[in-house]
Parts: C-alpha cells; structure tokens; sequence
C-alpha cells in the first residue's frame, strides 16, 4: 500500500502519496506529522505556492530533484543557494530564486484533488498565506 498523507490547505483536501524515488525526504518529513505551516504564492517559479523555512534542516540532501515539477509535485528543497523550502506546483512551474534556478526532492504527489489546485494557487495569490496541514491519510471502516 501506498504512503498517503493528507494536505489540507485553505478549505481545499488533497490526498498525497510518497514518491517512491525520495525515501529519505519523504521518511523525515513524515517524522514531522502533523505538519502546519503557511503558504505563500512563489516569486520566481511560476505558478506554484511554497513554504519558506529559512535554516530549517530536514536533515536530507538531494535524492531526486527536479527543476520542473507538474502540478500536483509536493518538492523539498533542503537549502544551499537559497533557504529551504517545500513548494507545491499548480501549473506552470519552473523552479528558481532570487539566486537562479534550483531544484528540489520531489517526495509527494497529489492523488486526489488536483481539480483543486489552480483554485487555491489563486486564494493563495490574491488573499495572502493561507494555513497547510500535512498529515497521515485519515481511514474510515466501511
């Protein structure tokens, strides 16, 4: 079975699964749960919206970055030119800073919900940050 979490962000679910090529960003970030940050729109990358962790150390280096995420691509970028990050794409994206281009781990995939995503891009550009929980996927009995 699949390691799924659960993102919710702005009134907006998603479901998240673990990408099978980042077993050490996806394993520490899941140490982290339950995870509540904010989100702000990118400045550099496109349509996107990111979480800006300043020195935060996950304690991961690069597994399988990518400058080019797809919509739906959860990425963490664990520091060196620029601080460090978690950047969820929506559209377009092509992953930068102020420094230039970057690439982070791509450690999640959005699942369910991706109809979802170009609306909170656009809450997240016009209003402002918007409160992000990352948890484990919630299971009912049928």
């Amino acid at each position: 079975m699949a390691r799924r979490l659960q993102i919710t962000a702005a009134g907006h679910h998603f479901i998240a699964e673990a990408h099978p090529d980042a077993p050490q960003t996806f394993a520490a970030f899941a140490r982290l749960l339950p995870y509540r940050q904010q989100l702000i729109h990118v400045r550099w990358s496109g349509e996107a919206v990111w979480v800006p962790l300043g020195e935060f150390q996950l304690g991961v280096g690069f597994e399988n970055p990518t400058r080019y995420p797809a919509p739906g691509d959860v990425l963490f970028y664990p520091g060196g030119f620029s601080e460090t990050e978690l950047l969820i794409a929506y559209g377009a994206c092509s992953f930068a800073s102020k420094m230039g281009p970057l690439a982070g781990n791509h450690f999640l995939r959005i699942v369910k919900g991706q109809e979802q995503l170009a609306a909170l891009g656009r809450k997240v550009l016009w209003e402002g940050a918007q409160d992000v929980l990352f948890e484990w996927e919630a299971h009912t009995s049928p």
